[in-house]
């Protein structure tokens, strides 16, 4: 895994560098599979099955969402960057039977007050997060952690999309929330929020959070989810090691 962290850790470097107006999600789709397929490695995001029945398999090596889109946005010749966005990218790479994960969302050359504090607080919130990631702390101690960071800036972390285990698979369990929910939907439907962790588990933490409200709305290409209210969103991920100190995040350089 941390082989593969590695490789995601790398095409995000040149994204950080190649990210700029003018070039277009494609682009930055064809240099990120160059680089994952010159280790050997694969784009586990291509024709990654569907969560709705039926629906298309995703048909790029990375999500690549702009603005109001927070995740799975389909990268496209038709996408320009322009001055003042924000790109959410999004890498995923299978390496010898290992998965990496990691997301960062980029400003395109000069952004709003918003959109910078936006990206400051989503990050920070990610990092407050990762600083509770410690063996015998629990799931919802991570939780609580980027939750209070992004709602005390008075922003708001999406619910419906979550952190979440990965290894040999791409999403695995448990399902880790963002945010605290109250006792009862937390005893009924996400029972693994109390759960101790422990070293050698392994998950990707990725606070997505909007500047406006919470709820989402998938749009028709059944892959590409923005907000319902047409506000920016934000999303920084790394995926994680617990060990007997500190987290390890395996994909960074």
């Amino acid at each position: 895994m941390r082989s593969a962290g590695r490789i995601v850790a790398e095409v995000h470097a040149h994204m950080a560098t190649t990210v700029q107006a003018g070039v277009t999600t494609a682009d930055l789709d064809a240099l990120a599979e160059k680089i994952i397929r010159s280790y050997d490695a694969i784009p586990i995001f291509i024709g990654y099955p569907n969560a709705k029945d039926g629906g298309p398999p995703f048909p790029a090596s990375l999500c690549t969402s702009i603005n109001d889109e927070l995740v799975h946005g389909i990268p496209s010749r038709r996408r320009v960057l322009k001055n003042g966005d924000l790109v959410s990218i999004d890498v995923g790479v299978l390496y010898k039977g290992f998965v990496g994960d990691s997301g960062w969302t980029y400003p395109v050359g000069q952004v709003n007050d918003e959109a910078q504090r936006l990206l400051a607080v989503t990050e920070d919130s990610l990092w407050a997060g990762l600083a509770q990631a410690l063996a015998g702390n629990r799931f919802i101690d991570v939780s609580r952690a980027v939750q209070e960071t992004v709602e005390r800036a008075g922003f708001a972390v999406v619910r419906e999309y979550t952190s979440h285990g990965v290894g040999r698979k791409m999403h695995e369990e448990p399902q880790i929330l963002n945010f605290v929910p109250d006792r009862s939907e937390a005893a009924r439907t996400y029972p693994a929020m109390n759960r101790k962790l422990a070293p050698g588990m392994t998950f990707a933490l990725e606070p997505m959070v909007n500047a406006g409200s919470w709820r989402t709305q998938l749009q028709d290409d059944q892959w590409t989810v923005s907000t319902a209210d047409g506000r920016l969103s934000a999303h920084f991920e790394h995926t994680i090691a617990i060990t007997n100190g500190e987290a390890e995040v395996l994909t960074k350089l």
